[in-house]
């Protein structure tokens, strides 16, 4: 294939393979590329003096075998190791709308054709860079016949505004984005709903209790507060490095204390945490205190420093907000996908809670891939304990396309571990999402 004068950007895109499927190509670090499968399998792009493309396996240096080249940008072809394929061409409107006089840059991305589709907007976690650069389901998803809008979040990308991780505010976010989706998509709109992963566990359902939706799903979000969040991450990760629970006990204080500096925001706090520092400084395992957040201070020993980070930490994080309120608010059906390794947003008391809402009656779904981490990657463990991430678990993206289109799950999706809700409560949210529909 001729690659005279191509650049990276123009090979970005879905491509439809001549053995009927997807592979999605997306930019990544540097000038690197990332290729993803609907089955979840995934690789780096490295571009070779002749033109063509050599693949890493998963987010690893190991080559993987497999060689990818493009055609020239107009024709949109593409060979994925022996399979050709064409590029997807999908629909796609670029907007702006405005949330409290800030405007946002969105983008609706719709499978071709007029016949009517569910529509998911996507909503960010706690991420600063570009959705709609970055964003790879914008692509994955309409190419599987879901329609998709993808936005920058304030004060990121194309957007105006500043960072935040006020949770309210984000939610009126993604509510006007969902108003400016059914405005762009008309009578094309079958369903709609929200999608996000992480800090969008929090963001979307504030959100679906503003506007009509049909359904929500969360992928590796959290049920409890922020600080409950770090708390959890430092207990898992001591436990599973085989620390007794006397010294987990020791760890959690430590933590909390540097819990109190980011709640703070850097400019209090430092008392307690001298006296951390002080008490448990010298002993083997503080300085594998992670948690989620807390290890950002515990590696500063000093507090000046600590201090001058004040004016980079202005997010206004609600540490404390407590989500079940809104989760027992929430009547459409919503899908939790929660992984079993997540070191940043720990499953376990999150899975408890939205089996206890399920108890409640409420419409919701839960999926539980006990070996994926955050992301809902799977990963190798290398000898000094950091990870790798080899690729998404079987049947993730699978399932988030299946809850879109009708807000039920079907067979086996890799090894995760489903729990549905009784029969009655689907129903009962269906309906509700009907009305709302009306």
């Amino acid at each position: 294939m001729a690659r005279a004068g191509n650049t990276p950007d123009c090979h970005i895109g879905s491509y439809r393979l001549a053995d009927g499927n997807i592979v999605d190509i997306a930019p990544s670090d540097g000038d690197t590329l990332r290729w993803r499968q609907f089955d979840g399998a995934t690789g780096r792009l490295h571009q070779g003096a002749d033109g063509s493309w050599t693949s890493t396996y998963g987010w690893t240096d190991r080559a993987d075998g497999i060689v990818v080249s493009f055609s020239d940008c107009r024709t949109g072809q593409i060979a994925f190791g022996d399979i050709s394929g064409q590029r997807t061409a999908l629909e796609v409107t670029e907007t702006t709308f405005k949330s409290h006089d800030t405007a946002l840059a969105g983008r609706l991305v719709m499978p071709p054709g007029k016949e009517r589709v569910p529509i998911v907007i996507l909503i960010h976690g706690s991420e600063d860079d570009s959705a709609l650069t970055y964003q790879y389901l914008q692509r994955l998803l309409p190419a599987e016949g879901v329609g998709v809008f993808v936005y920058d979040k304030r004060g990121t990308g194309k957007s105006g505004g500043h960072y935040t991780q006020d949770y309210s505010l984000l939610a009126d976010d993604a509510v006007a984005a969902l108003r400016k989706a059914r405005q762009l998509a008309g009578p094309r709109v079958s369903r709609i709903g929200y999608q996000g992963g992480s800090q969008a566990g929090w963001v979307a359902p504030i959100a679906a209790n503003r506007a009509s939706v049909d359904f929500v799903i969360v992928c590796f979000g959290l049920a409890v507060n922020v600080i409950d969040e770090d708390q959890e991450a430092v207990e898992l990760q001591m436990r599973e490095k085989g620390y007794p629970p006397e010294v987990i006990a020791e760890a959690l204080e430590v933590a909390s204390a540097a819990e109190a500096v980011f709640e703070d925001d850097f400019k209090g706090g430092f008392a307690k945490l001298d006296e951390m520092r002080a008490k448990y400084g010298s002993a083997p395992w503080y300085k594998e205190v992670h948690g989620d957040y807390a290890f950002f201070v515990l590696q500063h020993s000093d507090d000046a420093e600590l201090r001058a980070l004040a004016p980079q930490f202005d997010w206004h994080t609600p540490f404390h907000y407590d989500p079940m309120p809104a989760l027992r608010a929430d009547k459409v059906p919503q899908l939790w996908i929660l992984a079993g390794e997540d070191y940043e947003a720990p499953s376990a008391e999150t899975s408890r809670r939205i089996k206890s809402l399920m108890g409640d009656g409420l419409p919701f779904a839960l999926a539980y891939y006990p070996s994926a981490e955050h992301g809902m990657t799977l990963f190798e463990t290398a000898a000094d304990g950091s990870r790798v991430s080899t690729r998404y678990a079987p049947g993730y993206f699978r399932m988030i396309r299946d809850f879109a289109r009708d807000g039920r799950l079907r067979g086996s999706y890799g090894d995760a571990e489903l729990t549905a809700p009784p029969a009655s409560a689907v129903a009962s949210g269906l309906e509700v999402s009907r009305r709302r529909g009306e």
